[in-house]
């Protein structure tokens, strides 16, 4: 389809305004809030990396689950951080996330979606994505959900 040179304009404008008011997700008074999620991202990686249980059931909800790119179900915070502590025993290295992008869904839940990279001792890396499904509660961010996806490059 042809557009007059006087629509092509107005199509222009559409196309560079309407993603940036559509896909602005966070409000002025969620800036705190999406330090405090950074912050709680960069805990589980850190959690993660050092085993640390302490950490991880003080960042995690009681009912939370996990989906891991192996397909495995984890539900409740002990199974989940039970198999969090296998995998990073079976699969040694450097985590590394890298927040991408957030999305409130309310003022008191929120999609994280992360780059999620390990780093094994011989130098060799895996690239993944992790969304963590976050909820506030008793005045902390807390993971509540998380799904791991390992991208395999095909249809």
């Amino acid at each position: 389809m042809v557009y007059p040179i006087k629509h092509m304009k107005t199509l222009i404008w559409i196309v560079l305004l309407v993603p940036s008011i559509a896909f602005s997700q966070i409000k002025p008074g969620q800036k705190d809030d999406v330090v405090k999620i950074h912050h709680l991202i960069n805990h589980y990686a850190e959690a993660r990396e050092n085993q640390d249980t302490v950490l991880l059931k003080s960042i995690l909800t009681e009912d939370v689950d996990q989906l891991v790119s192996s397909g495995e179900w984890r539900t409740g915070i002990r199974e989940a951080v039970d198999g969090m502590l296998r995998s990073s025993t079976s699969n040694p290295g450097t985590r590394t996330l890298e927040v991408e992008k957030i999305r409130f869904l309310s003022d008191d839940i929120a999609l994280v979606d992360c780059r999620y990279v390990i780093k094994n001792p011989s130098g060799e890396s895996r690239n993944m994505w992790s969304s963590f499904t976050v909820v506030f509660k008793k005045r902390d961010w807390k993971i509540a959900a998380i799904r791991n996806m390992n991208p395999s490059g095909g249809n």
